[in-house]
């Protein structure tokens, strides 16, 4: 019985253990946003945002802090060279530097991270998309994603248009794929376990939860696996709605096919 409370704890980010790994990972994610805020003005200061130098620090910044968050990759496949449309599967706001750590992009976020304290603050300053809902909107970014793709710098979207916990992968809306008629598609596929390597849907970020509640759960688990699989990329295409059908029928299929993987 103590065993399973023991993995129950460590599963939900409870117990003392979790207080330990709180009381020295909240500090150093701490710290670790605000040097990133200092280097992020002192880098705008001398490069443009698509500057080799501005590309390396975003990724370095984003595996740092999936180091401190205890968050460890396992890699199928390989990011696609040159500008691409990059289309996943959305669970978590984790999602964004997972693959931002492996694949230098621009990404497409809902208008209300730009809000969130600090973490708004950088996201628009490394080059970041935002999205209020409604048809005209989306009209707006389909244009300023080709642009980006047509300037030679990648964009990573979510076509699924919220979060799911990652048991399945939601209808994809192929409206925002009609920026990729002139560029191709690696379709990517995520999927988050715990620290036995165990499926773990209680990992996502879904429904009415709040950034700084999932961060301080997060924070107390020994360890987070994401399966990250990028497949092989799918030639430019122009109907949105053919594409975004078999980049989410890829996505779909290689989740089934994991879904009983297990860390050894």
């Amino acid at each position: 019985m103590e065993r399973l409370e023991t993995a129950a704890a460590n599963r939900h980010g409870t117990g003392l253990a979790a207080a330990l790994r709180r009381a020295w990972r909240l500090p150093l994610v701490v710290l670790h946003i605000l040097a990133g805020v200092l280097e992020a003005l002192w880098l705008r200061a001398r490069y443009p945002r698509s500057h080799p130098a501005m590309v390396m620090a975003k990724q370095r910044w984003y595996l740092r802090l999936l180091s401190l968050l205890g968050v460890r990759l396992r890699v199928t496949g390989a990011p696609a060279g040159g500008a691409m449309l990059l289309i996943s599967n959305h669970v978590s706001w984790l999602d964004i530097p997972v693959i931002g750590a492996l694949r230098p992009c621009d990404m497409l976020s809902k208008a209300e991270v730009a809000e969130w304290p600090v973490i708004g603050w950088l996201a628009r300053n490394v080059g970041t998309l935002f999205i209020r809902r409604g048809r005209g909107e989306v009209s707006r970014k389909v244009e300023e994603i080709r642009e980006r793709l047509a300037g030679g710098r990648s964009v990573l979207v979510f076509p699924e248009g919220t979060t799911t916990d990652g048991r399945a992968v939601r209808r994809f809306f192929p409206q925002l794929l009609a920026a990729a008629d002139q560029a191709p598609v690696q379709p990517v596929a995520l999927r988050y376990r715990d620290h036995n390597g165990d499926f773990d849907p209680t990992l996502a970020f879904i429904g009415n939860d709040e950034f700084h509640h999932h961060l301080w759960r997060l924070l107390g688990r020994p360890r987070v696996i994401v399966d990250l699989t990028f497949g092989a990329p799918l030639p430019a295409d122009d109907d949105p709605k053919r594409l975004s059908e078999r980049a989410r029928d890829w996505i779909a299929e290689r989740l089934t096919r994991d879904a009983g993987r297990q860390t050894l």
